[in-house]
């Protein structure tokens, strides 16, 4: 995959409104590599790693994204990462400047792999995440979650896909 590029992502199948339909395929154990590559960042509060305020965060920055035309054409990713118990970091690609936000760039090589199930799996599939990265002769630097639908659109498609994204060295 070339240098900043991320699977297809078809926005435009969305029966719900709200998530669309994700499909798995070319997003499981995949190469990510990033130079430069540029994020919205966002910032959520949450009670014991499960999220307070995402509901309303989420919705801001999207519409923040969309005014400033910078939701990228077919490739799309939110990485999400907690920091601690109480916080989590999100970082939306887009493909410009969005104004008013916090604005990063991200540069390194990723490796993924897709999850279904239930979000209390989170702790599982992290352990698996990592011995997925050791299994690649890599060192987990930093794993991120894309959750793929909130939980309502995980109800009507059936299914809840996380994907897995860790930065390695």
């Amino acid at each position: 995959m070339e240098i900043n590029a991320l699977p297809q992502y078809d926005m435009s199948d969305n029966p719900t409104g709200c998530c669309p339909r994700f499909k798995p395929e070319g997003w499981d154990e995949q190469t990510l590599q990033f130079k430069d590559k540029l994020f919205v960042k966002a910032k959520t509060r949450s009670l014991f790693h499960i999220p307070i305020n995402m509901g309303s965060v989420f919705p801001k920055t999207f519409t923040a994204i969309g005014k400033a035309g910078g939701m990228p054409d077919g490739e799309f990713i939110v990485m999400s990462h907690d920091t601690s118990a109480w916080s989590s970091e999100h970082y939306f690609s887009v493909k410009k400047d969005v104004l008013g936000q916090k604005m990063v760039k991200m540069s390194g090589d990723y490796l993924t792999k897709v999850f279904e199930g239930p979000f209390k799996n989170l702790p599982d599939w992290e352990k698996e995440m990592d011995a997925f990265v050791n299994d690649q002769g890599k060192k987990v630097k930093t794993t991120y979650f894309f959750y793929t639908t909130c939980p309502k659109c995980a109800k009507f498609y059936g299914k809840n896909y996380v994907v897995g994204i860790s930065e390695v060295v």
